[in-house]
């Protein structure tokens, strides 16, 4: 609570309470929506404005406009000067010593303030500090203009640059300084450049005349000036561009000029949204990706979706065309008039033209209500019933659907929330096997959120909805696999029909075929089998102990493994390569959709299987610096770097800890392997062997709890000793091997000099905490959350029922 804050909401309670059409706020001493809305309706009551609205609208913009700017010695209504400094105070500003008069205090708040902003702070003394209408505007929102939370230094500077210059056109709003992209940031810069372009009405929408004018603006190499600036910008806030895996991804830095530097980053993004040709230039297309959902709707793709039926003829159009993908409905819910079900020998229709499919399941999805955790699970069931019948191979993502434009509280919310619907969808589906996996299509947001809170595996963005609040203000997702660009009308003769024209990122290549009877990593399965079998030939050692080291040997066989858990028996690798084995790097976990690194899985299996000391389960040893402690020892680094970000280590996991989506040194992947290296090390030190202990993971449904059979089997199935094995794992001081990692994984390797140890239990905890919390997150958590859906979703059907009947009853 502040009490600056508290002083300003009693202070307008009291004195506008009794006015009509006033709304009170709380009086909590938390700034926020409502108390700024509250001294708004104060300020409409003093310039004459009736009825009062919780908006500061073109009336009251005009109204001051007539009232000109305020400033030092003003001497009209007090408790317009009263409502200004109660503002200032609300966004962190010393507004003044004593309320009522635009004094030297009000006048230096209103100037920091301004200089924030971006804008000249009005003058020398007194004489400058005034509180313009568009400034007043600003005093009374929620806006920050100072740096807050995950906000980057390089996008405030863009913010104050934008603002200092177009802060006094009539179609700009000054925007925030917090340093995070956004809606408001996105039209902002839109608005400048239309500006710079000599757009007559400039509106901060890509219209006609803007793309004809961008069109004229193909810069490269070389080039300097302000639109290299506004390129430069747009770059800056579509950066990093991601990498996947622990690289954070390529950024790049705002500049005047368009240097090597700046073509290289181009270029990478070119790749990444799949625009043709990388050319490291500045043309439309890259500009319209830059700027927009859509980018350039009419550029070259090779994907499609339509609810239509894909006849032989209609087949044909798509191949001749240039497409080779198409989005199909798996399910068309009762009542529907649009009859967008796949239909009999389709696929087979599909398939016999070269085309490749993608499920796509939806059920209404066009309003809040029609997402609930049941809701999820039912549409879980149905659509896996349904790609059952069509006979979609194992591993097909799902591609459930968000088809409105859902804001970040509604994506948020529960009982009723989009987040909350697909935990349901995550749930039906795992309790049918995890035959599929879920993806998402929505907004960028949708996806984005999803992705990171639920596990979706792909996005597939309706970005041809570039008005949508979800669409503005957000990069497009790390994992999107379509990108929905345009719909038109197909005329194919005789024949028409409407189709949607999808760019295609790759990361999921569609079905080429249906009823395929292996699985994802049966290959895997198969390769490990077969290097048993030739491990039992060479007659030496231990056969378990040699697949795990031939797997590992090649990137985890240098010094500092064989110091860590000893060296790989090279003579196996030399007989295992005369018998034609390989290296296996990777393949897909069938439960999650995700590449697991075979490398990594072996490596750590390798460290647990002869690291693992069962008399003492709560000590760390080398299995563990293999396996998820060497993970968290370099996450830990990873957050010393990032502590101007994320000053709390518990923010920071919750923000980076095994997310999907999320580049990180501890990402998902890696905890899936860290997870499935201890089962599998525990399921051969248990008598069974590596290709029966793989085969049972990933073939037999071993992976459905992998997590929580990881939460019992390393971590006794308990929060307290989990965190006491982390703690051990960043402080211990009586393992060499430990000790050894903690130095080269933090110092050496992380380029962090403060290692755990140094620190405080203050700072460490919160962050062994987040390493808990995420791991609970995957384990009986969910479990719980999932009841808990339930439970609060029959509460909300029950108080429904109650309301349809109090309205038959009025009735």
């Amino acid at each position: 609570m502040d009490a600056k804050v508290l002083d300003a909401q009693k202070w307008v309670n009291a004195t506008y309470g009794s006015v009509a059409g006033y709304k009170r706020c709380p009086e909590d001493g938390r700034t926020g929506w409502s108390t700024m809305e509250a001294l708004t309706m104060g300020l409409q009551h003093e310039l004459g404005i009736s009825p009062l609205v919780a908006s500061f609208g073109p009336t009251t913009i005009a109204k001051l406009q007539a009232l000109g700017d305020i400033g030092f010695g003003w001497s009209g209504k007090s408790n317009i000067i009263r409502i200004i400094q109660h503002g200032l105070f609300c966004k962190g500003y010393w507004g003044a010593n004593g309320f009522g008069e635009y004094g030297a205090v009000t006048t230096e708040a209103v100037k920091n303030l301004r200089l924030d902003m971006g804008l000249p702070d009005g003058g020398m003394g007194t004489a400058g500090g005034q509180t313009t209408p568009a400034i007043f505007k600003c005093i009374l929102n929620m806006d920050a203009y100072v740096r807050v939370g995950t906000g980057t230094d390089e996008i405030r500077s863009i913010q104050r640059w934008l603002n200092g210059r177009y802060w006094q056109k009539s179609a700009y709003s000054i925007g925030p300084c917090d340093g995070i992209y956004s809606r408001d940031v996105q039209k902002a810069l839109m608005t400048g450049l239309q500006y710079e372009l000599g757009i007559a009405t400039p509106n901060g929408n890509f219209g006609p005349a803007t793309q004809a004018a961008l069109k004229t603006k193909n810069l490269a190499q070389g080039d300097s000036g302000i639109f290299v600036e506004m390129f430069s910008a747009a770059c800056v806030f579509n950066s990093p561009v991601p990498s996947g895996g622990s690289d954070p991804g390529t950024p790049t830095t705002w500049r005047s000029t368009f240097d090597a530097k700046l073509a290289e980053w181009v270029s990478v993004f070119q790749a990444f949204s799949k625009l043709w040709p990388e050319s490291g230039r500045g043309d439309y297309q890259t500009w319209a990706q830059l700027l927009v959902s859509t980018g350039d709707p009419d550029r070259p793709v090779n994907g499609s979706d339509t609810r239509f039926e894909i006849t032989p003829s209609r087949a044909k159009y798509l191949k001749d065309n240039g497409y080779l993908l198409v989005g199909r409905y798996v399910y068309d819910p009762p009542g529907s008039t649009l009859d967008k079900e796949i239909k009999p020998g389709e696929l087979k229709t599909i398939f016999d033209a070269g085309l490749r499919v993608f499920p796509i399941y939806q059920d209404n999805a066009r309003r809040l209500s029609d997402f609930t955790y049941t809701a999820g699970f039912q549409h879980a069931l149905k659509a896996h019933d349904a790609c059952v019948g069509y006979g979609f191979n194992r591993g097909t993502t799902i591609y459930f659907a968000v088809d409105y434009d859902a804001t970040q509280q509604e994506i948020d919310g529960s009982p009723e929330g989009i987040v909350t619907y697909f935990h349901g969808v995550a749930a039906g589906l795992a309790s049918k096997g995890k035959r599929y996996v879920h993806g998402v299509y929505g907004s960028r947001n949708v996806c984005a959120n999803v992705t990171k809170q639920t596990g979706a595996r792909y996005s597939f963005v309706s970005g041809m909805s570039w008005g949508f609040s979800g669409n503005l203000g957000f990069p497009i997702p790390a994992n999107w696999s379509y990108n929905q660009i345009k719909e038109f009308k197909v005329v194919n003769g005789a024949d028409t029909f409407d189709l949607d024209r999808n760019a295609v990122s790759g990361a999921d290549p569609g079905e080429g075929s249906v009823n395929r009877p292996t699985g994802p990593a049966d290959e895997f399965i198969s390769y490990v089998t077969q290097l048993l079998q030739v491990a039992r030939e060479y007659g030496k050692g231990d056969p378990n102990k040699l697949v795990m080291e031939y797997i590992r040997h090649k990137r985890y066989g240098d010094w500092d493994w064989d110091i860590l858990i000893g060296s790989y028996d090279s003579g196996f690798v030399k007989f295992a390569n005369s018998k034609g084995m390989y290296v296996k790097t990777e393949f897909t976990d069938p439960f999650t959709g995700h590449e697991l690194g075979a490398e990594h899985l072996m490596a750590s299996a390798n460290g647990h299987y002869v690291s693992w000391k069962p008399a003492n389960p709560r000590s760390v040893n080398e299995g563990d610096v293999a396996g998820w402690g060497g993970d968290l020892l370099t996450f830990y680094a990873e957050w010393r770097h990032a502590l101007s970000t994320y000053p709390s280590g518990h923010a920071f996991a919750m923000a980076n800890l095994a997310k999907v989506g999320v580049a990180s040194s501890f990402g998902f992947n890696d905890l899936i392997e860290d997870a499935d290296a201890w089962l599998l090390a525990d399921a051969v030190r248990g008598g069974k062997d590596i290709a029966t202990a793989v085969r049972e993971l990933y073939h037999l449904a071993g992976g459905l709890k992998r997590f929580q059979r990881y939460w019992q089997g390393r971590f006794n199935g308990n929060a307290t000793d989990a965190k006491f094995l982390a703690h051990n794992i960043l402080t211990a001081t009586d393992d060499k091997e430990v000790v050894l990692a903690q130095g080269g994984l933090v110092t050496y390797r992380g380029g962090i000099k403060t290692l755990p140890v140094m620190l405080s239990a203050s700072e460490l905890e919160p962050f062994e905490q987040g390493f808990v919390d995420t791991l609970l997150a995957r384990t009986g958590a969910e479990a719980r959350k999932a009841a808990t859906y339930r439970k609060n979703h029959q509460a909300y059907l029950r108080a429904a029922e109650a309301r349809a009947e109090r309205r038959s009853a009025r009735k």
